[in-house]
């Protein structure tokens, strides 16, 4: 099959990584496949993308809504896919998922799929809410199937009237290399004390650098309570556009000596084993990835509660979940774990203990593939 799989933007983020992911695995079963991205693309995937991937640009299709600017997008797409001819358009992201379904009209036998990697229309004011269902809704008529990366966001789609074919595929990957990995070499120097000293309480926020994650808000929270949480520092990894102002707000806040900005770097699982525990702040999410591989590495996530959190993380038992939009609660379940050993050694256990199978890297591909062979005859199942 010629499969093209078709994104907003591609950066190094969770819904970038699956796609790859999938790509590679397709790439590997003998699919031809194409990479059609929007506007933004970081510099790493010039260089980085699996091989066999072929990436192409196109410029007009940008994350911001502009209808001048969506409507030429569609028109280029329209083109691509006549040129291309795929067998499956798999479109990713909200703005991705919305034009690059209304241009498929141009393949008429081609199946389309849309990969739900987020819920767009929750955590957003009811004008925009609206507008974003009666998109989905509108595009839906030319979907064959949908894969959700949690039962949960699949279900908030059929839940707003968006009807189709859902199906749950978990966002694969190689979780062994997150278990039992080395700490970093670099340690020290990462957590600013000498060689030799002590390693002090370590909290890790692995996230982009863009609103929904909602860094501020929290080291505002943090701010707050960073007298009771005695030589703790807190690592921010990660890239992205709101990292100059998350910077500047640490400076604010008198947060320099307490926060680290350690960048993308390309040894994950060794910040995770440096962590006690991780943080998740967002609005809105899938299922994150992060927190996937936050368990894995036995480093329990303390996380405000989402949809389809609830699917791995088990509060008490491998992490703690905290009520929604109360930053100064996540504050607090970080310190009282933190100042627990008894507690934190506890949902370590329970963290390496947890069944994360269903996440693993060769389901993805595979069922993700298969979906796109037959998706009429399958049953609707979230």
């Amino acid at each position: 099959m010629h499969i093209a799989h078709v994104l907003t933007r591609l950066l190094r983020a969770g819904s970038e990584e699956n796609t790859l992911a999938t790509c590679r695995w397709q790439v590997a079963a003998g699919h031809r496949v194409s990479l059609i991205h929007g506007n933004m693309c970081d510099p790493f995937w010039h260089d980085h993308l699996p091989r066999g991937v072929t990436r192409i640009a196109v410029p007009e299709m940008v994350h911001p809504i502009r209808p001048v600017q969506d409507a030429r997008a569609v028109t280029r797409l329209r083109a691509l896919y006549r040129d291309l001819r795929p067998d499956v358009i798999h479109t990713h992201q909200s703005k991705a998922g919305v034009l690059g379904r209304l241009a498929a009209d141009a393949v008429p036998d081609a199946v389309v799929a849309h990969g739900i990697h987020i819920i767009p229309f929750e955590g957003v004011g009811d004008p925009k809410r609206a507008l974003y269902v009666a998109a989905e809704r509108m595009v839906a008529r030319r979907t064959d199937v949908f894969i959700a990366v949690s039962e949960a966001v699949g279900c908030a789609y059929v839940e707003a009237g968006i009807t189709g074919q859902v199906h749950c595929v978990r966002s694969g990957m190689d979780l062994a290399r997150f278990r039992d990995a080395p700490l970093p070499a670099d340690w020290p120097a990462v957590l600013g004390v000498a060689p030799g000293a002590a390693r002090p309480p370590v909290a890790l926020m692995m996230a982009a650098f863009e609103p929904r994650k909602r860094h501020v808000p929290f080291l505002r929270a943090f701010a707050r309570a960073v007298d009771v949480l005695p030589d703790m520092k807190l690592l921010l990894a990660g890239r992205g556009p709101e990292e100059a102002r998350v910077r500047a707000e640490v400076a604010a806040l008198g947060l320099g000596d307490r926060v680290v900005f350690c960048g993308h770097r390309p040894d994950p699982e060794a910040l995770f084993a440096l962590a006690d525990v991780s943080i998740l702040t967002s609005e809105r999410e899938g299922l994150p990835r992060v927190v996937v591989q936050s368990i894995a590495a036995g480093c329990p996530p303390v996380v405000q509660h989402l949809p389809g959190l609830d699917e791995v993380v088990v509060d008490g038992r491998n992490g703690v979940i905290a009520a929604p939009d109360n930053m100064d609660a996540t504050v607090r379940a970080l310190r009282e774990v933190l100042a627990s050993p008894k507690q934190l050694a506890a949902l370590r256990r329970g963290a390496r203990a947890t069944d994360l199978s269903a996440w693993a890297l060769d389901r993805l591909g595979a069922r993700t593939t298969a979906l796109y062979q037959a998706p009429a005859a399958l049953s609707e199942v979230a």
